[in-house]
């Protein structure tokens, strides 16, 4: 049976975020369905920072999951991959994308095709999932502010939203989104540093996060004027312990 495509855009988290706290990635992984599933990291924001890679394997190891990388900066692609880049990522069960500079991003996977690849592996139900740049790239518009002032991006469009990270730490960035919206952006998403969007198709399904009071906003102009409407967040953790009673 075919898997239903699913992105899950964090707004800050994960494994090189919050060391110690694997709620966000043990809910990615959980999503694929499979016992150990295959994992492919993608650190091309960062320009494949060899310890983004190491962090990346200490916390996907063997035990739990078939780990790989891509690197496009060099000619090892990482992980045994041969040259068919886009074969294995059409084989993997997750692809978590890293953080960095989604503006460089962008410009190398559409370089390489890989903007292609991926709509691919989204469609044939590969869950796609990354923070900060790796949440930025699959919508239709986001802020970046990686290189300076917090500024528009067009993304891959896999998501007809716009996005902003780091919602609850980075004042201007929030500050520039909402003028965007003001100013014909397309509406769309906030969200905190541990808070988590879980798109189903093009649709927002849940929010989830790794902290207790993580938001995310819906963000969208009315009558000319930005308004943020709060979205409860499924705390993992508490729906962890309920687990666990």
């Amino acid at each position: 049976m075919a898997r239903r495509p699913q992105i899950v855009a964090f707004g800050g988290g994960g494994f090189s975020m919050e060391p110690g706290n694997r709620l966000l990635d043990d809910y990615v992984l959980g999503l694929t369905g499979v016992e150990r599933p295959r994992v492919c990291f993608v650190p091309t924001a960062s320009g494949d920072a060899d310890h983004y890679i190491v962090r990346f394997y200490r916390a996907f190891p063997s035990s739990v999951c078939e780990p790989s990388h891509v690197s496009l900066f060099r000619r090892d692609k990482g992980g045994g991959i041969d040259c068919d880049v886009a074969g294995h990522l059409l084989a993997q069960d997750l692809i978590y994308v890293g953080g960095g500079s989604v503006v460089s991003l962008l410009g190398v996977w559409r370089a390489h095709g890989l903007d292609d690849v991926l709509r691919r592996a989204w469609q044939r139900g590969t869950v796609l999932c990354g923070l900060s740049a790796g949440s930025l790239c699959w919508f239709q518009e986001a802020i970046t502010a990686f290189h300076g002032r917090a500024a528009r991006i067009e993304g891959l469009g896999l998501l007809p939203w716009s996005n902003c990270v780091h919602y609850d730490g980075e004042p201007g960035r929030r500050a520039e989104y909402l003028a965007g919206v003001e100013d014909g952006m397309t509406p769309g998403y906030g969200a905190d540093d541990g808070a988590a969007l879980h798109f189903v198709g093009s649709e927002l399904d849940r929010v989830v996060s790794s902290r207790p009071g993580a938001l995310a906003y819906r963000v969208e102009a009315v009558e000319g004027v930005a308004r943020e409407t709060p979205i409860q967040a499924v705390c993992l953790r508490d729906e962890r312990d309920l687990v666990a009673a």
